[in-house]
């Protein structure tokens, strides 16, 4: 492949970092050329590089334009990848003219770019909007940019993410750490605790709330000292801030260095307080020294800082946030020791120049991939968008599997909020009920799912069947195979309903993969025989756990210590609930009496589990915690991971910590809870109506005695792993790329 960038070449800070660190990776792996539209600094060091430059000067952009069609032609080029405000409206007009695939790096957000300047945001802001809109593809400098550009509506489907890599060759700082601060006048000694950032003096930084958050600091550890490299039209505004705060003798403004590698190794604690980023190199700097960071959680930075893991977030001006961050590295080296080293060792591993340069490389490819064949799409319908962590797990479950085996295919989801979905799962979404869209994706599609869950049901509401067996019925109708995938099947009581449902399957499905046995009797009692059946598991048994060191940092920022001892409560609002609250709060204070548990309240949905867990609590004697957020996926396995014990309501509490190893006890609302536990073999539970105090008692009795049983549980997992192989199998029939001739 050959590629043509296009840049004004007057770019400086991340973005010019980025392109010569880029075009400098790529020159010796594949044909690059660079054109720029300014002579200047920007271009002398990318030809230092070795990165073959080419400047177009005239002002003539029609004349500039020719000259580079010509350009594209004799020499061949494959790709157009743009930068900035003109090489993007420059790829724009070349693309029509050439027919080539264009693609763009958004490094920052391109409202914000010319902040400030109201001419230059009329000029060339109008112009690189519009001219975003008519290039093939993007790609974002961090996921969040990649979120940003969902949310403005951006085809998800031809979004990618990158981000600023860094060459972490050991370096040795020109001076030590009392040379530099007598360097740039900083007044600091061995008991100082130094706080720094590098950044521009410029309103997007919000430099003024470091300084508070500072100065407020400061009150609680004298020893804090601030060091803040950098220049620009804030300078004087911020002085006076430092001045009225009264600690203009603790902070120093060194202006703009050029020995980085001095400034960090000085440090203790590195800081960004912007309102606006895409991936800033101020934190992979810092992380590059191994220094814990404090940062506003803006743009990408919480793909590197895992809150409480190896740094701390706060929310962009909350200086008051950030000033208790402060004050707890200040005062506990071991922590800022251990969370630098964290920093670093992610950092490495994943935002490396060569990561960077890798990725770089696959989108290449991909673009090219899809230009040459197309890309097929796949429609997804269940219960998504809805805030419950268990359906939305399901569709990551799906996706996760779908682009393992595929990952050329395009998706299309039905959801209830389609941009919830199309920011967190990169898909192209549409509202639940929009029934044109839905037909139209189906005529289009290579293959429709039925997203697992127990959507075949009738017990929560007659509706609800009737919309997901139209999904089956019309998808079919319109030439698309069917799946459903991973299911649950009933309870459907109404005859007319189950009579519907039977003709419906067996006319128009053409495979069905059952996650646990009674769903597999159901279909044989509804007379369901024409599609492929096959029993097999859970999808979301597929999903991994996030890093223990993440987990322990959610753990620790609600005060959860992560290394204590607990048993896990996933409870949910049903008919009969209340009535029961006593007894589940009387067998929580066992729990924590009898074997020293602490019992700990999880929600799947939020809006309601919650609620629940409030009904039991406030009889209890004993002490708890409760989360009270939406996790992700990943993160919920790990925290119900933590537990000796879960004692649950929820399917999905039950299958992540199934997938875990963890014994369980399930308290059951409706059949589809204990036909999964007797699946497993982990067969503990109660009906909710009937259950007791005493019950409950000894389920949790039996429960602890298992846990002491490593090798049964083992089981269990290995069990639903090897089940989960079947939907995969299934999936690869519809899906799987044809291999050449």
């Amino acid at each position: 492949m050959k590629v043509l960038h296009l840049i004004s070449g007057g770019d400086t800070g991340g973005a010019k970092t980025h392109v010569h660190t880029l075009l400098a990776g790529l020159t010796p792996l594949i044909p690059v050329k660079m054109v720029c539209f300014t002579e200047g600094p920007f271009t002398q060091e990318a030809r230092e590089l070795g990165i073959d430059t080419m400047v177009l000067s005239s002002r003539n952009f029609f004349a500039n334009l020719k000259r580079l069609e010509r350009l594209v032609r004799e020499e061949g080029f494959d790709i157009i990848h743009s930068h900035g405000a003109r090489g993007n409206m420059m790829a724009a007009f070349l693309a029509r003219r050439t027919g080539l695939p264009t693609v763009s790096t958004v490094h920052s957000d391109y409202r914000l770019d010319y902040l400030g300047r109201p001419m230059s945001r009329l000029s060339y802001g109008t112009i690189n909007t519009l001219a975003l809109r008519k290039l093939d593809y993007r790609i974002g400098v961090s996921d969040a940019m990649v979120d940003l550009l969902i949310e403005r509506k951006f085809d998800p489907s031809r979004l990618f993410s990158i981000y600023n890599g860094l060459d972490f060759t050991p370096r040795t700082p020109s001076m030590d750490r009392a040379a530099y601060f007598r360097s740039v006048g900083l007044e600091a000694d061995e008991t100082s605790v130094v706080v720094g950032i590098a950044a521009r003096l410029n309103p997007v930084k919000d430099i003024s709330t470091l300084i508070r958050g500072f100065a407020l600091a400061h009150e609680e550890f004298p020893a804090l000292r601030l060091l803040i490299a950098g220049d620009g039209e804030e300078m004087d505004a911020l002085k006076r801030l430092a001045a009225e705060l009264g600690v203009s003798g603790q902070v120093c403004f060194a202006g703009w260095i050029s020995d980085t590698d001095s400034f960090y190794h000085a440090l203790d604690i590195n800081t960004l307080t912007s309102i606006s980023e895409t991936f800033p190199y101020a934190l992979t700097e810092g992380a590059r020294a191994g220094l814990p960071t404090v940062s506003s959680q803006v743009g990408g930075v919480a793909y590197l800082i895992d809150h409480g893991a190896n740094g701390f977030l706060f929310p962009p001006g909350d200086y008051r946030a950030l000033a208790g961050h402060l004050v707890t590295l200040a005062r506990d080296p071991a922590l800022r020791q251990t969370m630098g080293r964290r920093l670093y060792e992610k950092a490495k591993a994943e935002f490396s120049i060569e990561a960077t340069i890798q990725r770089q490389l696959e989108i290449y490819q991909a673009i090219l991939r899809y230009e040459r064949n197309g890309r097929d799409q796949v429609v997804i319908c269940g219960a998504y968008g809805r805030g419950n962590a268990g359906d939305d797990a399901i569709l990551l479950a799906i996706l996760t599997e779908l682009r393992s085996i595929n990952p050329d295919l395009s998706c299309q989801v039905f959801s209830r909020s389609p941009m919830e979905t199309r920011r967190t799962y990169r898909v192209n979404a549409f509202y639940t009920f929009h029934f044109w869209k839905a037909l139209y994706h189906f005529k289009h599609a290579k293959v429709f799912i039925n997203g697992g869950g127990s959507l075949m049901q009738d017990v929560t509401s007659y509706r609800s069947l009737w919309f997901y067996l139209w999904t089956l019925a019309a998808a079919k109708r319109y030439g698309c195979p069917v799946i459903m995938y991973g299911c649950g099947i009933g309870p459907i009581r109404s005859p007319k309903n189950r009579q519907w449902a039977a003709k419906v399957m067996n006319r128009y499905v053409d495979s069905i993969t059952l996650r646990d046995p009674n769903s597999m009797k159901e279909l044989e009692v509804l007379g369901v025989t024409q599609p492929h059946i096959a029993l097999s598991a859970d999808t979301t048994v597929s999903l991994s756990a996030a890093e223990p060191e993440i987990i322990s940092g959610i753990l620790s920022s609600q005060g959860i210590p992560p290394q204590g001892h607990y048993m896990g409560f996933v409870l949910r609002p049903w008919p009969g609930f209340e009535e029961r609250a006593k007894d589940i709060a009387a067998a929580a204070d066992y729990v924590y009496e009898t074997y020293g548990l602490t019992p700990v309240f999880f929600p799947i949905e939020p809006r309601l589990d919650v609620v629940a867990a409030q009904r039991v609590t406030q009889h209890m004697t004993a002490p708890f915690h409760m989360l009270t957020q939406a996790y992700t996926a990943a993160q919920t396995i790990g925290i119900l991971s933590r537990m000796q014990v879960v004692v649950s309501m929820r399917l999905h509490g039950l299958i992540f910590s199934a997938s875990q190893g963890v014994p369980l006890v399930g308290i059951v609302y409706d059949q589809k809870v204990s036909s999964f536990l007797s699946y497993i073999g982990q067969d503990l539970y109660e009906d909710l109506n009937g259950l007791t105090t005493e019950r409950l008692k000894s389920l949790i009795d039996g429960a602890v005695a298992r846990g002491k049983d490593p090798e049964l549980l083992k089981q269990s997992v290995e069990k639903l792993r090897r089940m989960d192989q079947i939907n995969r199998k299934v999936l690869e029939e519809y899906v799987a790329p044809q291999k050449d001739a």
